[in-house]
Order: C-alpha cells, then structure tokens, then sequence
C-alpha cells in the first residue's frame, strides 16, 4: 500500500485524541463566601504537580478584603511528609460570574506574567455546597472535591456525570485516600 502526503496526514490526525472545544458549562449562582473554607479532594485526573500527593488531599480558601482568594492546598506524601503549596485566586474577569477563576502557585512578582495564572472553573455544585466540580477548559485537570473526607456515592456519582457530560476523561478518575 503506498500512503501519500495527504493520506498519510489523515491517517495521523485521526489517530490524535481530539480536543473539546466546547465551553465547559459552569455552575450557577457561585457564592464565594459559601465556598470558602476547606475542602477533601475526592478523586482527581493524574497531574504532575500532585505526583507526590499519595493521600489526605485538602484545598483551603479564605476570601481576602480585597477581593482575591489565598489558596492553601496540602497533602500528604508517601512518606508521611506534609507538602503544602499557597496561592491565591481571582475571578478570571471574563463574564463568567463567580464560577470562572484564576489561580496563581508562583511568586507574585511574576503575577503580570500570562501563564502563571492557570484556569479554575467550577463546573458541579451542589445546591448546599457539599461538593464540587472543578476543572479547566483544556479538560486536562479536574476534581471532585467534597466538604467532608467521605462523599456519598449518590454525590460522586453526580460530580462524575458532570464532568463527564463537560467533556472530561472520566475513566482516567483517580480516587484520593484519607487518613481521618
């Protein structure tokens, strides 16, 4: 079989994983005051930047007077050890409503830069603020986040759907241990 230019480019596009373009829809009415304070990661798409994450995965935000939002996120790793990373968040100022944020891990010196802020949009929530969605238009990150260490199969059941009728890779979920 002789594969020419333009079959062989046909034959390599159709095997690369294609991209969502569709918007992620968001949650309606984000109360920020209501989601502040800490949450249990529940189960997250594999990511670099929590590789040495083994258990106990909990993200703390406190709204600031100024409008921004300091970021604590902490686990623990395999061998015992505390990691704990602060950053801060701001509404991605986009349209979105209080659903689209913004989160920064780098020094704020470096705040002007484009790609230090990384994308944080809340796609599942639920009406009491028990648990969460959150993911990025990219669809290469995601979480489920619950108030409590334990989430009700109903509840993750739900937050999955969510993320899978957003276009996520559900199957690659990979549940978080806690200790407590």
């Amino acid at each position: 079989m002789i594969l020419t230019t333009t079959s062989l480019a046909a034959l390599l596009l159709t095997a690369l994983p294609v991209q969502d373009a569709r918007p992620l829809d968001l949650a309606d009415n984000v109360d920020l005051s209501r989601y502040a304070g800490t949450w249990y990661e529940i189960a997250r798409l594999p990511n670099e930047f929590q590789d040495e994450c083994a258990s106990d995965v909990t993200a703390t935000y406190t709204p600031q007077s100024d409008g921004d939002i300091t970021v604590v996120n902490r686990c623990r790793e395999a061998d015992g050890s505390w990691n704990e990373a602060e950053g801060v968040a701001r509404r991605a100022g986009d349209g979105e409503g209080n659903a689209a944020l913004e989160v920064r891990f780098a020094p704020a010196i470096l705040s002007a830069l484009p790609n230090v802020w990384g994308d944080y949009r809340i796609i599942g929530l639920d009406d009491g603020s028990r648990w969460a969605v959150v993911g990025e238009p990219e669809r290469e990150y995601l979480w489920i986040l619950s108030r409590t260490p334990d989430m009700p199969p109903e509840d993750y059941d739900r937050a999955v759907a969510i993320a899978q009728a957003n276009g996520f890779d559900v199957a690659k979920l990979r549940k978080t241990r806690h200790s407590r």
